[in-house]
């Protein structure tokens, strides 16, 4: 017993050193590195989202010039059109994309509020235009804005609570929540409380991922100490603003993985060869999070330290691979040749 104990501590010690806090059980191997990235396209402008077309291209927003283009593997970059009613202010902007049988959603931030709207793509055209949510708090900053369709064929979406943290804690709030709806924009059957809010108690969730056992994953920011990732249940409170981080307090779901916030700055994830994978935005890295059979999370390795400045975005590819994009026009970063840019991975 003693040397199991003994064996159990130089395990947490060693992933705390890593980076990230993790439960010393979570002994997880990560497996081989991945490839080194390859240029998709250069020159964009704070791409934000990225959403595959099931011919293999893929749907790119970009925050604050509004545009959404069309890129193939291959490279090439077409502008589909750029979107009504798009207010890009702060961190604000055109941000979440998602595509469902030839539809198209998109979050964005409105004069007012932040926004989910739908389209139909007919080739390159974008037509009958639908607002489907309104009323998601904005504000200069944690506007949330990720998109994603989980196996059970929803809409989930991830809000902000702008800065006002109380939100967070307001389930009459769209403010500091995952949302989960039709593709109508009506709460999906079995939410947990009759209407669109699927977990609340979160600071700004911009990473939303499903394992293959269908586990849903959030990548959270932090305020001052501790990013997060959450491993996601329906009616569950993650803590904000009461917690930051792990608070072993019944009320609340501890995160499976922090990391200090220079080292992440969480936004995009994405779930591929039993990993979840990160990007960091401050901490200017892709994050590796291995992840159990049970959905724990083994020990982060970090890829790309410093090498690429900030990534936004991160999206699994049909055939496996990863799309990232970098973020480096925003207004935080250090742009370099060719920025932004979106690469390929193999993991």
């Amino acid at each position: 017993m003693r040397r199991l104990w003994t064996i159990l501590l130089m395990a947490a010690l060693t992933a705390c050193s890593s980076g990230g806090e993790v439960l010393p059980t979570a002994a997880v191997p990560a497996g081989a590195a991945p490839s080194a990235p390859e240029d998709v396209a250069t020159g964009l402008s704070v791409p934000w989202g990225i959403a595959f077309l099931p011919g293999g291209d893929a749907l790119v927003t970009e925050r604050d010039s509004a545009r959404l283009l069309r890129v193939s593997p291959a490279g090439q970059v077409r502008r589909i059109g750029t979107i009504e009613g798009v207010a890009a202010d702060g961190e604000g902007g055109l941000m979440g994309v998602a595509v469902k049988d030839q539809q198209i959603f998109l979050y964005h931030t409105a004069a007012e509020d932040n926004r989910i709207v739908r389209y139909r793509l007919l080739g390159d055209a974008l037509t009958d235009r639908q607002l489907l949510v309104q009323g998601i708090p904005k504000g200069g900053i944690h506007n949330g804005g990720r998109l994603a369709f989980g196996p059970d064929g929803f809409l989930y979406a991830t809000t902000g609570e702008t800065g006002d943290r109380e939100l967070a804690q307001q389930r009459d709030s769209l403010g500091g929540k995952i949302l989960r709806m039709t593709m109508d924009g009506a709460p999906a059957p079995g939410n947990p409380f009759g209407t669109l809010v699927y977990s609340y108690g979160h600071r700004n969730v911009q990473g939303l991922a499903w394992d293959t056992a269908g586990r849903l994953y959030a990548s959270e920011f932090g305020a001052n100490s501790f990013d997060e990732v959450n491993r996601i249940e329906p009616g569950a409170n993650y803590g904000w603003p009461v917690v930051e981080g792990r608070g072993d307090d019944q009320r609340f779901v501890n995160p499976i993985l922090t990391w200090s916030t220079d080292e992440a700055s969480p936004s995009g994830m994405a779930y591929a060869d039993g990993s979840l994978w990160v990007g960091a935005l401050r901490g200017a890295r892709l994050w590796q999070v291995p992840l159990g059979d049970d959905g724990s999370a083994g020990r982060p390795v970090a890829h790309y330290t410093g090498r690429y400045g900030r990534i936004r975005a991160v999206t699994a590819t049909p055939d496996g691979a990863l799309w990232i994009g970098t973020s480096n026009q925003d207004g935080r970063g250090s742009p370099r040749e060719g920025d932004d840019r979106i690469m390929t991975v193999t993991p």
